[in-house]
């Protein structure tokens, strides 16, 4: 191999989760930037613009990768505290790792305890190791009918045509776009102000849990229909209810009510990020529609 070869290689990407949303996009936009970036993949996958490595962040002692200098994970950042000594080379420089807005308005739960110490792992990871580290934290994620809040909220409303709004749904929401957050990624990894930092990533628009809803069912072309509950009701008739709506629990219904708002400035500040108006993507787009790389 070549000098420049072995510079090239070792200047690559490494992205766990190359097969999810955000993680699909940030694949995407490396491939478009000409690189030929690595992805993590738990079944064989050949690709002549991608190098899929096959293996499981959940066995990261078996994971073997060439060299890469910037690493992106969007899956689960407690998994990720927990590899990512398995996963450091000399060459990497840069991490990038996606945690959630989660961390500041539900702290009290046992999932987003354990994601808050999973933050602070890779931090004391990254330092003893000298690699430069950003997390984000989006907000309500959407985009190309694969997410897990529009598109299932979309699937309930097709099949009941209505939507119940605990107390009118007044609560403030930022839904942000799933290829906002990638590019959002990768414009971090090469900036400076980004290093050793977090970042709330919300959408650009403000909009009532009501209206979130509300452009659903527009994209949908059905009529907006919102059955309103008293909260004192939605914890009574829970139990009788719960079977329609499986996956959901109380506390989301009383959420309805909390707003769940936060600053992007930092973000724009820092490595110019920007979102786009919040509108519903409920058809899952073709990948040939989407980008070059193999299905």
């Amino acid at each position: 191999m070549t000098k420049r070869s072995a510079e090239e290689q070792a200047s690559r990407s490494l992205v766990i989760g190359g097969s999810g949303l955000v993680g699909g996009f940030i694949v995407e936009h490396l491939v478009r930037s000409g690189q030929r970036p690595l992805a993590l993949l738990r079944t064989s996958r050949s690709d002549e613009l991608v190098e899929w490595c096959q293996g499981d962040l959940q066995t990261p002692a078996a994971l073997k990768f060439p060299p890469f200098s910037t690493l992106y994970c969007t899956v689960d950042a407690a998994l990720l505290s927990e590899a990512l000594p398995h996963l450091i080379q000399p060459s990497l420089k840069r991490l990038v790792a996606f945690s959630s807005t989660s961390v500041l308005t539900k702290q009290d739960t046992e999932v987003v305890l354990r994601l808050s110490a999973a933050e602070l792992q890779i931090d004391a990871t990254c330092a003893h190791h000298d690699i430069g580290w950003t997390i984000l934290r989006p907000t309500l994620i959407y985009g190309n009918g694969r997410d897990t809040n529009i598109t299932p909220l979309s699937q309930l409303i097709r099949r009941f045509r209505f939507m119940p709004l605990v107390g009118g749904g007044p609560g403030l929401r930022q839904p942000v776009h799933a290829e906002d957050l990638a590019i959002g990624a990768i414009a971090a990894a090469t900036s400076a102000a980004a290093i050793n930092k977090f970042y709330s990533l919300p959408g650009s628009e403000t909009v009532t849990y009501r209206e979130m809803i509300g452009r659903i069912f527009d994209e949908l072309r059905l009529p907006r229909r919102f059955l309103y509950v008293p909260p004192w009701i939605w914890r009574a008739a829970f139990v009788a209810i719960n079977p329609l709506f499986l996956g959901a629990n109380v506390a989301m219904g009383l959420r309805m009510m909390k707003d769940m708002c936060f600053d992007a400035a930092a973000a724009r500040r820092d490595f110019g990020w920007r979102q786009r108006a919040f509108k519903p993507e409920l058809t899952r787009q073709p990948d040939s529609e989407r980008t070059v790389l193999n299905p």
